[in-house]
């Protein structure tokens, strides 16, 4: 019986560290700055190549495309509606 009391207070005992952990992972995970981070190196990741550290040109002329002819569209539709 002294056995089985003392494994199973063990068995507690790792589960209670176990969960110490993954909690201790998602806060770190949830923090905002964790999430800017991720989020810097995901836009960086796809604005620079990750092996070289050249710029991507082909993603950087996509992206100002957009936003130039984002930037017309609304001028024109401005222009139009006067």
């Amino acid at each position: 019986m002294s056995d089985e009391l003392s494994e199973l207070e063990h068995e507690i005992q790792e589960t209670r560290e176990r969960l110490a952990t993954t909690i201790d992972q998602l806060l770190y995970r949830s923090h905002p700055k964790t999430i800017v981070g991720r989020e810097v190196t995901s836009i960086k990741g796809h604005y620079v190549d990750a092996g070289t550290g050249e710029p991507r040109t082909d993603n950087i002329l996509r992206t100002v495309g957009i936003v130039v002819g984002t930037i017309v569209v609304f001028a024109v539709l401005r222009r139009v509606t006067r």
